[in-house]
């Protein structure tokens, strides 16, 4: 099915919530607006029967073909939004525009960024491998610092934080290759 958030019968909300990234720093009270996944949820897809058990997730699918995962319960939380505004503007390419998920009980990573497509699986599939996987707790909850997946969270603090000028130059380069030529 196709979902044009803008246009969805279903009520958007408006919430403020803070944004934690698994490198360590935090960006507090921004205020998002959009609609609740649990709402398309049981609009759309709980008429289909589908558990939400903890073994059931959503994949969730970037423009730019990132993708990542939760636990269907996880993404059933009130606070979880696919979002199309922040601070009352339209999101815009930096934010996550058109549309992004925001799951403010997780790390960054897991609010993903240009949402294209949602997958529901009665068994959450792995999705990534190698050192992908290792630095993909499969909840990446902040209050439970789960950072990564085989250290504790309180260790990986320490092995990020040298990589927020990385991931930020990363970020801005990308941003910098989607911008169209005649727009600086």
């Amino acid at each position: 099915m196709s979902l044009d958030c803008e246009d969805s019968a279903l009520d958007p909300v408006t919430m403020e919530r803070d944004f934690h990234c698994v490198t360590t720093w935090s960006h507090v009270g921004n205020r998002w607006t959009g609609i609740r996944f649990r709402d398309v949820f049981e609009t759309y897809v709980q008429t289909t029967g589908l558990s939400t058990d903890e073994r059931s997730g959503v994949v969730f699918r970037a423009q730019d073909g990132y993708a990542t995962s939760l636990p269907l319960v996880d993404v059933l939380n009130d606070d979880v939004l696919i979002a199309t505004q922040l601070d009352g503007e339209r999101l815009d390419v930096r934010h996550g525009a058109p549309a992004r998920l925001i799951a403010p009980q997780h790390y960054g990573y897991k609010n993903l960024k240009h949402l294209k497509r949602i997958e529901i699986f009665s068994q959450l599939p792995e999705i990534k491998r190698g050192i992908r996987a290792f630095l993909d707790h499969p909840r990446a909850r902040v209050a439970r610092e789960e950072r990564g997946r085989w250290l504790p969270g309180r260790l990986l603090r320490y092995v990020y934080r040298p990589f927020i000028p990385r991931t930020v130059a990363t970020f801005e380069q990308a941003l910098d290759d989607a911008r169209p030529a005649d727009n600086p």
